[in-house]
């Protein structure tokens, strides 16, 4: 029989005394304490109580879900009304080989499509520009109209949500609309994110995906939500993306405080352009990595949650508090995953996404453990799905909102991460804003120094890595997964099909279009999305959309810091 609360707290000793007694048996135990920080450079410490947490003990400092300023989350019933939207991002191949894999992996539970070009779709070439030997090995060879229709064959595009790595000028967002339009698919019943839309982060730490000069990229940006905005109107054309700039090395501070701030331009270029904040903010996503820094990146994201909803009311001047919702899509980290030992991997994706659903996502891609190897292989891709039928059906995840909210811990690193990434955005601000804090170099050269501290601490030992560093075992490298490639003979018959058609277009109906291009890129008044998406219609290919752009443009070529 339990005995009265009373009784148990008169026995008790006083806070004071007891935290005494804890510091002098702490102290005898340890000997010397080690120092640790997490990756931000907050000093971690061994306990946190209430003395921590300066508001702990008001009436419900934290607020509710669903109210600002969001710490608890955006919506009022987050992932118990309804849990994260399932991705799983894929592509291989030719489009027909795609299309039997999204099948597939929609059967065994992904609630999204998710698009992964090939990355000569990427680079802006077609296929007959590139090697063989290359195509289809890290993604689906999507060169125009006829190709992403054949890659979404089966899939009601006007139902489902569509997630496509489409970086400016969008070409891929192009062909589905024209799809759409083939099947008599209303644009005003299509949703999804252009996925690579932030032409900032691609220009700092992912030049593959980089296309166009940085002027022009910014005019297609503001024209591409533009057009989204009165068109495709549940589509998200705006997806700020701090993943790149963390892979690149950037600390989970770093990379917050230079993703709000690329929020904050893009904005205030729309406002610029005469948009008002809340007709296209509430279509603005945020796309993360969520590294195995477990609490650190659950702090990341409730501090960001809070920051965004004030700058969207403070700065930006939204009314509506659909535009204060920091929504956003998470993936695990790649970058965490390794060679060695790579049944590993799927220990460290767990944790990650544990994480990101603790840290309160809107939509998940679990990384296959054989990612560090190579494009995931159909096996590794079925246990990444798992992976989140697994936490959400059989290990409860769903059942509580923000079920660490009120830790000791966990409430002052928030708050921590917060004055952190506020800190950084005014060395972002002070320098002209993220624009041209990104063309003078200044944000690379601080993901530069992150990243070099943090090789350092692997390189030391400071920070172990099993299996690279620590707990090293002899292993047959001929165990591993093996890059899965496409079929060479179905390759060859792609690019024969592609070539062929190519060839049999009226050369002045192809001239036309690409004068079109043109005159749109030299026009202040013409919507130069649209133009891109007139040439798909007009049957222009990935390249010779891409190709043109950049004539008239000028070329990307990133800043390169030594």
């Amino acid at each position: 029989m339990s005995r009265p609360a009373q009784a148990i707290h008169s026995e008790m000793p006083d806070r004071t005394n007891a935290r005494n007694a804890w510091e002098k048996d702490y102290a005898e135990s340890v000997g010397v304490d080690r120092l640790v920080h997490n990756v931000s450079g907050i000093p971690i410490k061994p306990l946190y109580t209430e003395r921590d947490w300066e508001s702990y003990g008001q009436d419900d400092p934290l607020g509710y879900p669903g109210q600002a300023d969001y710490t608890r989350g955006i919506y009022a019933s987050m992932h118990r009304g309804r849990t994260w939207t399932q991705r799983q991002l894929i592509g291989l191949g030719t489009p027909k080989e795609y299309n039997r894999r999204l099948l597939t992996i929609i059967g065994q539970g992904a609630t999204a499509v998710s698009l992964i070009p090939c990355n000569s779709v990427y680079r802006g070439y077609d296929m007959t520009s590139v090697d063989r030997e290359l195509l289809g090995t890290c993604g689906v060879v999507i060169n125009n109209v006829d190709h992403m229709a054949e890659g979404l064959h089966g899939v009601d595009i006007g139902e489902m949500s569509c997630s496509l790595n489409d970086p400016s000028p969008f070409t891929l967002l192009a062909f589905m609309l024209i799809v759409a339009e083939r099947r008599g698919i209303d644009w005003r019943k299509i949703s999804g994110t252009s996925n690579q839309s932030d032409y900032l982060s691609h220009f700092v730490a992912n030049h593959m995906f980089y296309r166009l000069s940085l002027h022009g990229a910014r005019r297609m940006l503001v024209d591409h939500i533009a057009y989204c905005r009165e068109r495709v109107p549940r589509w998200n054309a705006m997806s700020v993306v701090g993943q790149h700039m963390q892979q690149a090395g950037a600390t989970p501070a770093e990379v917050i405080a230079f993703t709000l701030s690329t929020a904050i331009q893009n904005a205030e270029d729309c406002i610029a352009r005469g948009m008002d904040p809340d007709q296209f903010l509430p279509r603005f996503t945020f796309f993360f990595d969520i590294s195995l820094s477990f609490f650190e990146e659950i702090a990341k994201f409730r501090a960001a949650r809070r920051i965004w909803a004030r700058i969207a009311r403070e700065r930006l001047g939204a009314r509506d508090p659909r535009s204060w919702r920091f929504k956003f899509h998470g993936q695990t980290s790649g970058v965490d995953l390794t060679r060695q030992q790579p049944l590993n991997n799927i220990a460290r994706v767990t944790i990650q996404a544990m994480a990101g659903i603790f840290g309160g996502l809107q939509s998940l891609h679990t990384d296959s453990y054989d990612e560090a190897l190579s494009c995931p292989s159909e096996f590794g891709a079925r246990i990444a799905v798992a992976t989140q039928n697994i936490l959400r059906e059989e290990a409860h995840l769903t059942d509580v909102i923000d079920p660490l909210g009120g830790s000791f811990y966990v409430e002052t690193l928030t708050d921590q991460m917060e004055e952190q990434i506020v800190s950084i955005m005014k060395t972002i601000e002070d320098a002209g804003g993220m624009f041209k804090a990104v063309e003078e170099g200044i944000v690379q050269r601080m993901i530069g120094a992150s990243a070099q501290r943090q090789q350092r601490r692997i390189d030391s030992g400071e920070q172990l890595v099993v299996g690279v560093n620590a707990y090293q075992v002899e292993e047959d490298a001929s165990a591993r997964p093996s890059l899965e490639r496409p079929d060479p003979e179905v390759m060859r018959e792609h690019i024969e099909r592609f070539g062929a058609w190519r060839d049999a277009r009226s050369r002045a109906d192809v001239e036309k279009a690409l004068d079109g291009l043109s005159q749109a890129a030299e026009s202040e008044s013409e919507n130069l999305f649209g133009a891109v998406v007139d040439a798909a219609r007009a049957g222009l290919t990935n390249e010779e959309i891409c190709s043109r752009l950049r004539r008239d443009l000028g070329f990307g070529a990133p800043l390169a810091i030594v």
